[in-house]
Formats: C-alpha cells, structure tokens, sequence
C-alpha cells in the first residue's frame, strides 16, 4: 500500500515481505500469497495513512495492479480497491504492473519524462522497451525463455542457496572469482535474450564436478553466472542505445537491485544519456510505483478486469 502525491512524491510505502511465508517451499505459492494478500491488505491501508499523516479525504484516486500477476493476488487486489472506490466515492484506475517499473524510476529522479529506452528485469520479465510518451511502449527486444530474475533463482536453488535465490547468489557471488570457473555469456542475434542455455551449462558444470564443489566453487560459479546475465542484459542495451540515441535510459525491476547490474549499467550508458535506477526498495514490487503509473492509466467506470499474463498494452 502507499500513498503518492502528483505521480511523484512518496508519502508513505509500507511493504509485507512474503518471503517467510514461502521459504520452506522455495518458491511462491499462489493460493498461500493470495490468502495472505487479503489478510495483510486492511493494516497495510492503516500502516500508510499513519505513515503519511492523511486520511481517506485526501485520496483523489485509487490505483490497482490489473496484471501480468498471479490472479488470485489480482483479485484480492482488485476487490480491495473497488471496494474502497465504492466507500470512499473515488475514481480506480487497473494498472498495468510493468508500467510501473518504469514509473519507479519517475518517483526517483523529478525531471524524469520521455522519450526513453527501459530495461525492464524482473522474476518474469526481461525486456527492452521505448517509451516515446506517457501511457505509451514500444517492445523492441525481450527474452525468448526464462527472463533474467527467474534464471537467477534456478541457479541460486542448484547452489543450493535458498529462496529467494537472487539477492542470495548476489551475496555470494561478491566472494567469487568468475574466471576460476568462466561459463558462456548467452548472445542471440538482434536485441533478443535466452538464458536457458546458461542455466544448463550451470547445471553441467555442477555436475562434472560432483561431490568435489565446495564452497569456494559455488561463489566462484555464481560470480560467473552472475557476470553472463548482466553482460548479456547490457549488451543489448547498449546496442538500442547506439541504434535510437535517447537522452534518458531507465533500468529496473528486481533484478535492478543486483550490485554488479548497477555498476556496470552505469559503465555501459556512460555520458551518452542520463542513466536512471530505482532505489532498491523500488525496484522490487511496490505500490509506489503502481500509484505512480496510475495517474496515465485509463480510469474505469465499470469494474477493473485483471489479464494475468497482460503484455505492454
């Protein structure tokens, strides 16, 4: 829940982490999140009025995640905001969650607008997008399999780290030497990404060497995995840049809080354009930047239908 003023300033941004909830199956269980969605969803709305300092008077509009998502957590979110649109009398606008992103990075830096190029990465998405105006995304490259977060979390639960795997392989890989174990950087042709690839020769090289990986291994090998997503992420990126000049380029999504993706997204755009990255607490799913996105979102008279695997549009 939060509570965004103008489609910029962050009043408050209360999140309930669900990772506790979802360890001991090393990964989200739908009806588990949906469940807890309904249940948390009441004192996360109190938690951000007392937060912010307002009340229910100030609100001018509700803005909901209407996909891509895990529909029963759509629903819950859904019937939660029509329900305080139809108590409170106010306009509620379906969000678009991709869109958010790149709106996140708007709440980040005030004289953000488009024209833009956005690399977008996240549990299941990796994608290159233009944005030429508000409320408006041109796909120009996207992964043809696994996006980059999801390749993540399987190379995180074959080293045997846990869930959420990501921001563990991050930690480790920080204590590894990529070149003591090198593994293929994935390259497709034009602005298109694969990783399924990687993710087998991970699962290869683990099993060659057996029973013999120790704990040195695992941090080299996830140094090196690490090393080949975000070269791969960023060598598109920097072949769209050099196609279509822009002068703002956005980076976000989960995997936009992984150390060496910040680094080296920095080296890559350089002082051809302005580079913009979230904070870490709005790369991963927030309503701060759905808020955000809200206020171009088509406001709905009717109720707000949710498309779980909902594209750009």
């Amino acid at each position: 829940m939060a509570l965004v003023e103008g489609g910029r300033r962050v009043l408050a941004n209360v999140i309930h982490s669900q990772v506790d909830l979802h360890s001991e199956f090393g990964g989200v269980v739908p009806e588990l999140a949906a469940r807890d969605h309904l249940e948390r969803m009441p004192h996360l709305l109190e938690a951000a009025f007392e937060q912010a300092q307002a009340g229910r008077e100030d609100v001018g509009l509700i803005a909901v995640t209407r996909g891509p998502g895990l529909a029963g957590c759509l629903l819950v979110g859904v019937g939660v905001a029509e329900g305080l649109g139809a108590a409170w009398h106010r306009p509620v606008t379906g969000v678009n969650h991709l869109w958010g992103h790149i709106y996140a990075a708007m709440l980040t830096r005030a004289g953000l607008e488009p024209p833009l190029l956005g690399l977008v990465v996240s549990g299941a998405h990796s994608d290159l997008v233009r944005m030429p105006e508000h409320g408006r995304f041109e796909i120009i490259g996207r992964t043809r399999d696994d996006a980059a977060g999801e390749a993540f979390d399987k190379a995180a639960r074959m080293l045997g780290l846990g869930y959420p795997g990501g921001a563990a392989l991050d930690r480790l890989a920080r204590t590894g030497d990529r070149g003591r174990q090198p593994l293929p950087k994935p390259s497709l042709p034009g602005l298109e990404y694969s990783f399924s690839g990687l993710k087998t020769a991970l699962l290869y090289r683990l099993r060659d060497l057996g029973d013999a990986v120790g704990p040195q291994d695992k941090a080299d090998l996830a140094a090196a995995f690490e090393h080949s997503v975000v070269e791969s992420l960023l060598e598109k990126l920097d072949a769209a840049l050099s196609r279509v000049p822009v002068a703002e380029v956005v980076v976000a999504g989960g995997v936009a809080a992984n150390t060496l993706l910040r680094k080296r997204a920095a080296e890559v755009v350089g002082g051809r354009a302005r580079l913009t990255m979230p904070p870490l607490e709005l790369c991963t799913d927030n309503a701060a930047m759905i808020a955000a996105a809200g206020l171009v979102s088509p406001r709905h008279r009717s109720s707000v239908q949710i498309d779980p695997s909902l594209g750009w549009d």
